[in-house]
């Protein structure tokens, strides 16, 4: 039969089938040797072992249409990154490394400021302005007070959608609130492998409505961008992209005379603290292929 990994931990899969429903299973050898990991997200032709305990084993995994290192998810229409507008103070070096880490992996990103009760109407502002022209759609929630909620869900509507962002954003209290069935109906796994419901330690996909999907991801608290070389960096921005006649082909927009980048930055068009974030990010790239 055909099912979807909704979660995997310690080596086992639980698939979530049509029919018969969830499935604790294990993966077979063959994916070891061949350095194929299931993920969840992953639609696989499972057999059952054990149906009385709903135990079987994965022999196959379909086709991937995508899948993602971190957060390790396979299947995924777009992320919905999700920050503190404040308490914690967003961390926004962090969420442009997601950003370059999504861009680069032709992920569809949508930005979600929570905690928006706790911000003032300045900064919330302040943060729409630095991510309005990135080519993310930008979203402000109070998970508390229950605002923002109906825009979350037309963005997820009729897709499979990866949460990601740091711990203590209240990225678990929006799942709850967005998914409150689907926490009740995996409370049975929760028990079984004696983790707590509220911490998210392991990616967990919900299923909304027959096509819409949530998956839950763990919280990152760093980001590296050393998969890549500094050439690639600039493309991973896409507000530079209207700003690429430069004087110099191939100018890298850090110190080159002639920038049309650097002269869409001193007109206002490009925001200036996520082009300091790109130079940052650069200089770290540079970095590493000179050592």
């Amino acid at each position: 039969m055909q099912g979807k990994i909704v979660k995997g931990i310690a080596g086992f899969y639980y698939v979530q089938t049509a029919k018969s429903g969830v499935y604790e299973c294990r993966a077979k050898g063959i994916f070891r040797k061949e350095r194929l990991k299931p993920l969840v997200g992953d639609n696989v032709e499972m057999t059952a072992v054990d149906e009385a305990a709903r135990e079987g084993k994965i022999d196959k995994i379909l086709p991937r249409k995508n899948a993602l290192i971190r957060p390790a998810v396979a299947n995924i229409d777009q992320t919905l990154v999700i920050f503190a507008a404040a308490k914690p103070k967003p961390n926004l070096n962090l969420l442009d490394r997601f950003l370059v880490a999504m861009e680069r992996q032709d992920v569809r990103c949508v930005i979600c400021f929570n905690k928006q009760d706790a911000a003032s109407e300045r900064e919330c502002e302040k943060l729409r302005a630095v991510y309005e022209n990135c080519g993310c759609r930008v979203l402000f929630s109070s998970a508390l007070m229950g605002q923002g909620l109906d825009g979350i869900r037309e963005i997820l509507k009729g897709k499979t959608t990866a949460l990601a962002g740091p711990s203590g954003v209240g990225k678990s209290s929006l799942v709850n609130l967005l998914a409150p069935e689907a926490r009740m109906e995996t409370g049975a796994i929760s028990e079984k492998i004696e983790r707590g419901r509220h911490t998210t330690r392991h990616a967990e996909l919900f299923a909304l409505d027959g096509d819409t999907f949530l998956c839950d991801t763990p919280g990152f608290s760093s980001l590296a961008v050393w998969d890549m070389e500094k050439e690639e960096l600039k493309d991973c921005f896409p507000e530079f992209l209207p700003y690429q006649d430069c004087r110099f082909p191939g100018c890298s927009h850090t110190h080159e005379p002639g920038c049309a980048v650097k002269e869409a930055l001193e007109a206002g068009k490009i925001s200036r603290l996520r082009y300091e974030h790109y130079l940052a990010m650069y200089e770290e790239l540079k970095y590493k292929k000179k050592y």
